[in-house]
């Protein structure tokens, strides 16, 4: 069966060569990305210093240690950790991904981060992955969840249980994108519900999202899942906005 496999994919990939994602060229060896070289080599990865607690990348060089905000306003979340920076062609891919209906896109991006941020998880030790919801009008106007595709592939790779509504948006509230940081945290109050108490009772649950920008967001979903009885909450993202 396997042979027929390798058959198969040889004569797809024979007919259809695979391009890269980013700069569209025909790749011999594409591998599970499907990202030449020359645009991996590119992609703006985080690397520390980091802020220890929500992730935020820090300029020059030393050790991984909490940003000012953190300090002041602990968020709800033990750690959150993204493994690109939300600019050049990690934004493009994620543009793509959620508003152009590429939907294959999950596993690049899913990939990317998983292999980023592999001992980061590890570290956490989750019993389970939950993404971040969207408002059923949301849903229905996009197509999909994005943080749910990324959460497959972060699923299969890490080998951790997904929960896909475990966690729910109750509320429909304005784009976090058109808000400052002050009325992005005021935006989601009670935007959030728990569905089965008793699946995350207990649990390490680690967060799923896109992107994470003041990480507002991740801030009311861990809220109302400690509120519920999670015994601790992380994040990872694709990428972490300015």
């Amino acid at each position: 069966m396997q042979l027929f496999r390798n058959l198969g994919s040889a004569l797809l990939d024979l007919l259809l060569p695979p391009r890269c994602h980013i700069c569209r060229t025909v790749i011999d060896r594409s591998g599970a990305l499907h990202i030449c070289n020359d645009c991996y080599s590119r992609l703006p990865f985080i690397s520390s210093p980091v802020c220890s607690i929500c992730g935020v990348p820090f300029s020059g060089v030393g050790n991984d240690h909490p940003c000012g905000s953190c300090l002041t306003d602990p968020p709800h979340y033990s750690a959150a950790r993204a493994a690109l920076a939300y600019e050049g062609s990690c934004r493009d891919l994620i543009h793509a991904f959620k508003y152009s209906g590429r939907s294959h896109l999950r596993r690049p991006l899913g990939l990317l981060t998983a292999q980023q941020l592999a001992f980061y998880a590890a570290q956490c030790a989750p019993d389970i992955l939950l993404p971040v919801p969207l408002h059923k009008k949301r849903l229905r106007m996009r197509g999909f969840n994005q943080a749910v595709l990324l959460g497959e592939v972060l699923s299969s790779a890490w080998h951790i249980p997904l929960l896909r509504q475990a966690l729910i948006r109750t509320r429909w509230t304005t784009p976090q994108v058109e808000l400052d940081r002050n009325n992005r945290l005021h935006n989601l109050k009670g935007a959030f519900s728990v569905t089965n108490p008793a699946a995350i009772a207990g649990k390490r649950v680690l967060l799923v999202d896109d992107v994470v920008t003041t990480g507002s967001t991740l801030r009311e979903c861990a809220g109302t899942l400690l509120k519920a009885g999670a015994a601790d909450v992380f994040a990872v993202s694709v990428a972490h906005a300015p």
